[in-house]
């Protein structure tokens, strides 16, 4: 059993107690697994040298250095073996204790982290201990997320934990039939993954009763907030029995997420990776000044570098897209895009491509990129800055995933000069100024009065240093090799 035995006495403040409360002191840490009777799992212990504190939880979790040492059933380890998986990444380590003892969560992570397997795997351990025979359209476990691409991915990622285990899912969503969606209700399903609109069409058809989910996920909640989804999650959630287990997941923490978390969760434990509308560290981010007119240039010129092996492409309106991905085939970039106007099966061929590098660039809007889940994006490219700062962690989130590295290339232009310094102040770092490019407005950039350093480059496109990920066997510590200073920063894959 491993233990770490070095913490010294301290006081320990429980946030349920007071600022201040002396609760408990203790010489060392007891062993994993053995937390006193009466501990709180949320206590706080102040770390030495004024550094923030650490919950119980989150220290405990330093000792599970693989799957196996988070209480994971036989079947779900063979599952996540046979996968590649070898580290849990943070929000498993944390989460998953709290979630197989029946806790309710709110979740704070961006995307890239690995909740999917967070929550999935808990949920299918659960529901594995209590086996009840699949009913026709009353699913056990409800997941609900924003948008279609993200409802198919984590459809699939409960597949591949779950494929010992014999459970029935399937995925519900709009823009296709509903004939197929209300065929596989019929015959019984075990979890459910939807969309919030074609769900509630779905039940007020009378295909889907939640009046047996004991399981209930909210992914994206932030993101279902802004796409105006607040009602229907609201009708959905009310037509759930109060006796369930419920998880929320979230990006960012503004007020409306947490409001409506009081309101869905029970005595709930708050976990929180990274602090919110903070930016990856693995992300070498660069602003390039440049005007309107020459960003189509400046963009084919960034992926003449063969070093960009797989881009992502930002622009805030379809047309946009459309306009920008053209642009490209027409200078020989295979590119494709992908936005709301188009149906569902044309959103999956492009992300196909994408996935399989048949196309070496997607052009995106931000609603339809919250679903992309793609190994490898080496690089992300705002060839328009968004107009919502938060927006940007979402977007360069794309890259460095699975403790791999990345970089973020930003484009602006003499009307985005505000946009910037919204980011700027949102993420409280300054990005620095890449002037190695053909295209450098001068002009632009004396105008956003920015005080953080230039880089004049011979790389254009920011490439960062090092290569983009190692096997799970070569996991950099803390003053060793590999570059990362995070034990899972560096493993090839995070579940």
């Amino acid at each position: 059993m491993r233990q770490r035995l070095a913490i010294r006495a301290q006081v320990l403040v429980s946030p349920q107690c007071g600022r201040g409360h002396r609760f408990l002191r203790s010489s060392i840490l007891p062993p994993v697994g053995c937390v006193p009777s009466g501990f709180p799992q949320t206590v706080l212990l102040p770390a030495p040298f004024g550094a923030a504190p650490k919950s119980y939880a989150r220290l405990e979790s330093e000792y599970m250095t693989s799957f196996s040492d988070l209480g994971l059933i036989e079947p779900l380890l063979r599952a996540l073996t046979a996968e590649g998986y070898a580290v849990p990444t943070p929000i498993q380590s944390q989460a998953i204790p709290l979630l197989l003892q029946g806790r309710d969560m709110l979740g704070i992570a961006q995307t890239g982290t690995g909740k999917t397997a967070a929550f999935a795997l808990p949920i299918l351990q659960r529901m594995a201990a209590n086996r009840v025979k699949a009913a026709p359209r009353c699913p056990r476990t409800l997941v609900l997320t924003p948008t279609r691409e993200l409802a198919v991915q984590i459809g699939e990622g409960f597949a591949t934990y779950g494929k010992h285990l014999g459970f029935k899912r399937t995925v519900v969503y709009g823009g296709v039939g509903q004939g197929a969606q209300v065929s596989a209700m019929n015959a019984g399903v075990d979890i459910l993954v939807a969309t919030p609109g074609r769900l509630l069409d779905l039940m007020n058809q009378r295909h889907i009763n939640l009046q047996h989910v004991e399981f209930l996920v909210l992914d994206e909640a932030d993101r279902m907030l802004d796409m105006g989804f607040i009602r229907d999650v609201k009708v959905i959630v009310s037509k759930i029995v109060a006796a369930r287990q419920t998880l929320l997941f979230s990006a960012t923490m503004p007020e409306a997420v947490m409001s409506l978390a009081k309101g869905i969760l029970k005595d709930f434990e708050r976990i929180e990776v990274t602090p919110p509308a903070t930016t990856v560290e693995r992300i070498v981010q660069r602003v390039m000044f440049v005007a309107r007119d020459d960003k189509r240039r400046l963009l084919t010129e960034l992926l003449n570098d063969k070093s960009v092996t797989r881009a992502l492409v930002f622009t805030r309106t379809k047309h946009a897209a459309n306009r920008v991905a053209e642009q490209l085939i027409k200078n020989g970039v295979s590119a494709d895009a992908i936005h709301g106007n188009k149906s569902q099966n044309a959103r999956q061929r492009s992300l196909d491509a994408f996935k399989s590098g048949k196309a070496r660039v997607l052009v995106a809007t931000d609603i339809a990129a919250r679903g992309i889940d793609v190994d490898g994006i080496s690089h992300v490219i705002n060839y328009e800055l968004p107009a919502d700062a938060e927006s940007y962690v979402h977007r360069i989130g794309r890259t460095a995933r699975a403790g791999m590295s990345g970089a973020a290339i930003s484009f602006c232009d003499a009307d985005e000069v505000g946009d910037l310094r919204a980011i700027e102040r949102l993420t409280r770092q300054t990005i620095t100024v890449d002037t190695g490019h053909a295209f450098h407005a001068a002009h632009i950039a004396t105008r956003s009065e920015r005080s953080g350093p230039s880089r004049p480059s011979g790389r254009p496109n920011g490439r960062p240093n090092g290569g983009y990920g190692q096997k799970p066997g070569n996991r950099g510590g803390r003053g060793g090799s590999g570059g990362g200073g995070r034990p899972w920063e560096n493993r090839s894959r995070a579940a």
